[in-house]
């Protein structure tokens, strides 16, 4: 009996051993490389990544139900956000930054680097790495991404509290990753104008302004029942093609503008385009009564470089511009994409 108690006891007294040496082993390898633990091996707890730089730029991207959010006000491009998440994942490190350039790095990223922090849901207590209890969000990374090797291939970054920098990148990828850590809002914003379902449409105007007599509002009864109107003279389309309404209304499921001109145009042009009278206008009315508004305007194109040719169509034939998100957001069109969504009444017309 007192041998078994024994052997219980040494027994007890080597797993214990054993497991304080793999904590404390852990732990010391973990210490050992802090400098230069830049990726996260697990992107899915990411909750928030905040990114931001000397002049007073910042984002703040939150993880939420129905995707990315930016800056609590936007929805993020969720391309964008598992572009960057990619990079936190797979970024290693290529070597430290050399003695004799880590003064210059260093200065250079004071003044034109970007401060990174990464949030993730991680638990209090974890035992052997396979028991998690007590989950939190924490912030889990602080570092700075600076500028670019001469070989465009690396990226150099720093741990905060950190004194080495190193030089990252992504294996098997020939570029640099400081472009994916932008601090500027409007690179993050999602470039959507419409985006609803066939079921959640109740009502859709559109208007030509130079062509009235084009102008109509296509309503939804109820499942498979329409009306179309022409809202010059009122007149109800007694016939139409039904499949061309289903076509135009699932076209309105996924439209995006091409690029966002707000902060990228001087103040007086803009004023100057949207105080002109607009090419289209598109109200959109969900089920819920939420309304989208487009309003479309001429894209000039005079300038120096013009041939003979291009100044004899001084309107831009592939582009126009756009006040939406309710007139707040100056934007880029482009008619490819959105001539599916511009139909005037007599696309509607059923013909023998």
């Amino acid at each position: 009996m007192k041998k078994n108690r024994l052997a219980l006891i040494i027994t007890l007294g080597l797993v214990f051993i054993a497991v304080v040496m793999l904590v404390f082993g852990s732990n010391n390898s973990t210490l050992n490389s802090k400098e230069s633990d830049f990726a996260v091996s697990d992107t899915s707890n990411i909750t928030k990544i905040f990114i931001a730089n000397l002049d007073s730029s910042q984002i703040l991207l939150e993880r939420g139900q129905s995707g990315w959010t930016l800056n609590k006000n936007y929805h993020a491009q969720q391309q964008k956000v598992e572009m960057l998440l990619n990079t936190m994942l797979k970024i290693k490190v290529r070597g430290p930054v050399s003695e004799a350039s880590h003064e210059n790095v260093i200065k250079r990223m004071s003044a034109i680097g970007m401060k990174v922090e990464v949030y993730q849901i991680v638990p209090r207590i974890s035992l052997f790495g396979r028991i998690n209890l007590f989950p939190h969000e924490k912030r889990t990374k602080v570092y700075f991404v600076g500028d670019i090797t001469k070989d465009n291939l690396g990226t150099y970054m720093l741990k905060e509290g950190a004194d080495k920098a190193f030089i990252m990148y992504i294996p098997g990828f020939r570029g640099f990753v400081a472009s994916r850590y932008s601090p500027i809002e409007d690179d993050w914003r999602d470039h959507i104008v419409f985006r609803k379902r066939l079921g959640e449409i109740k009502s859709i105007q559109v208007e030509f302004s130079e062509e009235p007599y084009m102008t109509f509002r296509l309503d939804c009864i109820e499942k498979n029942n329409y009306r179309i109107t022409r809202l010059a003279d009122n007149y109800v389309l007694p016939q139409f093609d039904t499949l061309k309404v289903l076509n135009f209304l699932t076209s309105f499921s996924d439209v995006r503008f091409e690029a966002l001109l707000t902060n990228n145009m001087e103040v007086e042009k803009r004023d100057s385009i949207t105080s002109s009278p607009f090419l289209h206008r598109i109200i959109l009315i969900d089920k819920n009564n939420d309304s989208t508004i487009v309003k479309t305007f001429t894209k000039k194109k005079y300038a120096e470089h013009l041939d003979i040719t291009e100044k004899l169509i001084p309107v831009d034939l592939d582009r126009m511009y756009a006040l939406v998100n309710d007139d707040k957001d100056f934007v880029l069109l482009q008619y490819f994409v959105f001539d599916k969504v511009l139909r005037p009444v007599i696309y509607f017309e059923k013909r023998d």
